[in-house]
């Protein structure tokens, strides 16, 4: 699964632009994610970068990690260059539309990627962007990750002891 978020960001940003979709002036996340929502791979560019341009960096990522086959992603990862890149990485992107009528409908597993959006954007620190380097900000983002999955694997830990010690008493 493959996604992107565009953020504010301050003017000191390492890398502005404007993003006319969301009409948000700042950087764009390109973030890649397992079916569980754990990202594989991310990467920052400015927000007027186009998607299927900003996701390379994430699928060659992907591919170093030794991934083959397919990625999900929405409607904006649909065309030529970004077929020939993936093909290159023995990576297929897959378009998939999730909307109708500005309308968000979930299909499959694609909504992971949202809601690892969603998992960040909790996080005050990510919501305006004041890092000077692209690096510090994918520092931050996998900070924000693991702090979000070691709460995640808390609460499945502290169910599953909950569950032993149910049965047990049984």
């Amino acid at each position: 699964m493959s996604g992107r978020l565009p953020c504010k960001s301050a003017p000191s940003c390492f890398e502005r632009g404007f993003d006319g979709g969301k009409k948000v002036g700042g950087v764009k996340i390109h973030l890649g994610v397992e079916k569980h929502g754990i990202p594989l791979a991310i990467d920052v560019s400015s927000a007027n970068t186009h998607d299927t341009k900003g996701i390379v960096p994430v699928l060659r990522e992907f591919s170093g990690q030794g991934f083959r086959g397919s990625a999900l992603g929405d409607l904006g990862y649909r065309g030529k260059r970004l077929a020939k890149a993936g093909e290159k990485l023995g990576i297929t992107v897959k378009a998939v539309a999730r909307g109708r009528d500005g309308v968000f409908l979930p299909t499959g597993i694609c909504w992971t990627v949202e809601r690892s959006f969603g998992w960040i954007s909790r996080y005050r620190r990510l919501n305006t962007i004041f890092d000077r380097t692209k690096e510090h900000l994918v520092a931050f983002i996998e900070i924000a990750f693991v702090s979000i999955l070691a709460r995640r694997l808390k609460r499945l830990a502290i169910d599953e002891v909950q569950r032993l010690t149910s049965t047990n008493s049984l």
